[in-house]
């Protein structure tokens, strides 16, 4: 794991790879309860029979269940240890260019995005690509904003 604990090394950074996170099977379990948590239960997420005659032979994550799991995964990535408070901030873009089918793994990719300073504090991006094993596509491809207050 990378730590990331200088603002000065963190600008000389911009673009390049931080490291990748390890592969996370997603199961029927996780994405039952994420569907229960965001009331998101369609049947492509949750109804296994049906999904089996669906159009990818299977259940898939909710893409918001993939998105979700970025913080998780970027934690064995990098570890942010500036001093002050940090903010997630939002995310800049999202796409889910391929499904992730229940049963796949996935892991993340992180690239060191921007830094830029603000009156407020330091904005950093972060670029993550979800990959899904086998796959050429990813699952989910997000650019994370983070604050950092003084």
């Amino acid at each position: 794991m990378r730590i990331l604990d200088d603002l000065d090394e963190l600008a000389g950074i911009t673009g390049q790879e931080l490291g990748t996170s390890q592969w996370l099977e997603i199961d029927q379990e996780r994405v039952d309860r994420f569907a229960d948590a965001t009331g998101d239960h369609q049947w492509i997420h949750v109804d296994v029979e049906r999904a089996a005659a669906g159009p990818f032979g299977g259940t898939i994550a909710h893409g918001y269940l993939t998105l979700s799991l970025v913080p998780l995964l970027a934690s064995q990535v990098f570890s942010l240890e500036t001093p002050g408070a940090k903010l997630n901030y939002g995310v800049n873009r999202v796409r889910f260019p391929h499904p992730v089918r229940v049963g796949s793994r996935i892991r993340s990719r992180v690239v060191m995005g921007e830094v830029n300073d603000l009156p407020t504090g330091t904005q950093l991006t972060f670029r993550h690509t979800i990959e899904v094993e086998g796959q050429d596509k990813p699952g989910c491809v997000a650019e994370t904003v983070v604050l950092l207050l003084p």
